[in-house]
């Protein structure tokens, strides 16, 4: 009889068949491999994932049996691509694959399409063969990743990407695709090899050297722009995880890593293309910045690592430094379009640097900002030249606001200051007019990375950018609130309100200062309050907010009160107890009338439940009967009927279930009583 994992091994064959073009070649041949669905995936791909997706599952329950299954068959089609360099014929300049009869070629084709789709499937198990496992596992992937390296060298030295075929529309993909999964694969192994490399580092590591070696010498020749940039663009993101996650100390020492160098480092006529540029910089910085893995602070040669991190970036940054000299004058038609170009393709590779190594120890940031200090005080100089020109400000802001995320402590306090001080009188309010008015427009993203990076700024804690508050909330209130109050502007409207919550959260005592005596006391003393009218204003905002249509502006801004109110007892606070306390409550209340929020009922009974219990008293005695007295479209004896049913509840559950019976009763009043003869009802 069959059992449970002899089922489950058939399932795996069954899959990998259904898979393969030698043995269903009829039903492969019709499934889709040009158009993209939603997802961006063609058919053919959407139904190689779900395949994959079932041997992922046997491989997680029956990883031996699994393995022991997928290896033979990925072998049988790699002996066919590796035997494909005795058939190639070369002629003067041209090298040709010399295989032509057209059954030979369809067979070619479909062992080639059979090979890339294996070489996912073992990528995908790559998960299995690492943490806990890796011992008792270690020979099968061992042999995984031997063979991958194999595979990967023989598609380099041979180039197969560059031969003339008999088939070029088919063949010449096939040799591609089948190279760049080979390149794939192998990368998702990093793990794997990062563990490994754990393992050994104090031992005989000539295999893990050799592995990384080899590794490294099938993707530097294929790092440049003559190469298809599918095929390119596989070799980067290997070179990436071999920088990021692998992480040998010797990486940067390999002769094929220093060609990498030297080709990305000289003044190179042909770039490659902007992606590919942007990753292999990536790659690049990251040998130079992140610590090494198991070792001492003493021997991360941090010294060399860092003059060697200094000139990769002062190459890569030429042009742009030499843009210094343009800053004083305005720039002339003819240089402004050699400018701009500049700009955009060495901020975003910048920006990409600071990114990858945000999270990470204090040395890399230090001197990750030490080789870019001067092309940050270049980009401050560029700014006001370019404030007319949304699409290089947006570019540059989002360069600013990398930089702050990731390395403001190593810019230091009074350079950051000077930044936010150009910006803050950069951005008049015509400026931010003319930026906002055009929705969805790249002036329109400027505004909201300039909010933004004030957000970053105002959760700063310590004094050191305390003086910039009263022009951060004099911005939001006067310069930007007026623009989008009456206007839709989502995305400057909840970045300029996310704003107006971090200035409140993390400045409280900005406004609301506590000696320490009255906290002792426990609210025997009032607090004193400071800046009151800016405190007036931000909580006017977010009231009026809560008059228009936009849910999610609603909603957010709703949570922040909450937020304020959980942390910072924003209700309890005198000023907003006195003055803005009925008039949030009534302006809730209204909306679950006219029910233009429905989808957010709860939250909204939630918030009326926690402001009214700042004062049960007062809200039952003197806010409900000012609110019925106001309802229109009801009579006196309805009221009254509407006041005696809501119950004088203090407990969640029941106050909530006595505001929906007021909201639903209140409307069904009205409705009835509109649709009566005029004069029937006395209201």
């Amino acid at each position: 009889q069959l059992n449970f994992s002899d089922a489950l091994v058939l399932l795996l064959r069954e899959v990998l068949n259904r898979i393969q073009f030698r043995y269903n070649q009829a039903q492969l041949e019709e499934l889709d491999d040009e158009t993209l669905d939603d997802d961006q995936q063609t058919e053919w791909q959407r139904y190689l994932r779900q395949s994959l997706e079932v041997v992922v599952k046997v491989m997680e329950l029956l990883p031996s049996h699994a393995f022991a299954t997928l290896f033979p068959v990925l072998q049988e089609d790699l002996d066919v691509y590796l035997g494909l360099q005795q058939f190639i014929v070369t002629s003067g300049t041209s090298r040709r694959l010399n295989i032509t009869a057209e059954n030979d070629c369809r067979r070619l084709h479909c062992a080639l399409r059979d090979l890339s789709s294996l070489l996912q499937a073992v990528g995908r198990l790559a998960g299995y063969f690492i943490g806990d496992v890796f011992a008792a596992r270690f020979n099968d992937a061992l042999a995984v990743v031997e063979r991958l390296v194999e595979v990967t060298c023989y598609g380099s030295q041979i180039s197969l990407y560059d031969l003339e075929t008999a088939v070029p529309s088919v063949l010449k993909p096939d040799l591609i695709d089948v190279h760049a999964q080979s390149l794939a694969a192998l990368q998702a192994y990093s793990h794997w090899l990062a563990q490994f490399y754990s393992e050994v580092q104090r031992q005989n590591q000539s295999r893990f050297i050799s592995l990384v070696t080899s590794t490294m010498d099938a993707t530097a020749p294929l790092i440049t722009a003559k190469v298809p940039e599918k095929l390119l663009l596989s070799a980067c993101h290997l070179m990436v995880s071999m920088a990021t996650t692998v992480r040998p100390v010797f990486l940067v020492t390999l002769p094929a890593v220093q060609n990498i160098f030297n080709l990305i480092t000289e003044s190179q006529t042909r770039r490659l293309p902007q992606e590919a540029h942007m990753l292999v910089c990536r790659a690049l910085s990251n040998m130079l910045l992140l610590p090494w893995s198991n070792l001492p602070e003493s021997e991360q040669q941090w010294q060399t690592r860092s003059s060697s991190h200094a000139s990769l970036l002062a190459a890569l940054t030429r042009h742009y430094r030499l843009l210094r000299g343009t800053a004083n004058q305005p720039p002339h038609r003819l240089g402004l379009e050699d400018t701009k170009a500049v700009l955009h393709q060495t901020l975003p590779v910048l920006r990409d640097i600071v990114d990858s190594i945000s999270g990470e120890s204090t040395k890399s940031r230090q001197i990750c900002y030490q080789s870019l200090q001067e092309s940050v005080q270049v980009s401050l100089g560029l700014f006001p030249v370019f404030i007319q020109q949304p699409d290089v400000t947006d570019e540059m802001l989002s360069f600013f606001l990398t930089l702050f995320q990731g390395l403001r402590v190593q810019m230091g306090v009074p350079f950051t200051g000077q930044i936010i001080h150009t910006f803050l009188s950069m951005f008049t309010r015509e400026q931010l007019a003319a930026s906002i008015l055009q929705e969805g427009s790249a002036g329109c993203r400027v505004v909201e990375k300039f909010l933004k990076i004030l957000q970053v700024v105002v959760q700063e804690p310590g004094q050191a950018f305390k003086p910039f508050l009263p022009s951060i909330i004099a911005l939001c209130m006067e310069q930007v609130y007026p623009i989008v109050a009456e206007r839709s502007s989502p995305d400057v409207k909840a970045e300029m309100f996310e704003l107006l919550y971090q200035v409140l959260h993390h400045n409280w005592r900005y406004f609301f200062k506590t000696s320490v005596l009255a906290s002792v006391q426990r609210g025997s003393a009032e607090e004193t309050m400071e800046n009151e009218a800016q405190f007036s204003a931000a909580m006017q905002a977010f009231g009026q907010s809560f008059l228009q249509p936009d849910i999610h502006i609603f909603k957010q801004n709703l949570s922040y009160l909450e937020s304020l109110n959980s942390k910072h007892k924003l209700y309890h606070r005198k000023l907003f107890r006195t003055s803005m306390l009925f008039h949030f409550i009534n302006v809730l209340l209204q909306v679950l009338l006219h029910k233009s929020h429905d989808l957010l009922q709860e939250e909204i009974a939630l918030a009326v439940y926690n402001m009214a219990s700042v004062d049960f008293d007062a809200f039952y005695s003197a806010f409900m009967p000012e609110f019925l007295n106001g309802c229109q479209g009801v009579d006196a004896n309805q009221r009254a009927v509407l006041g005696r049913n809501f119950k004088l509840e203090r407990d969640l559950p029941s106050f909530t279930q006595s505001v929906h019976r007021l909201v639903n009763d209140l409307r069904y009043y009205r409705l009835c009583n509109s649709s009566l003869p005029t004069g029937t009802v006395k209201l």
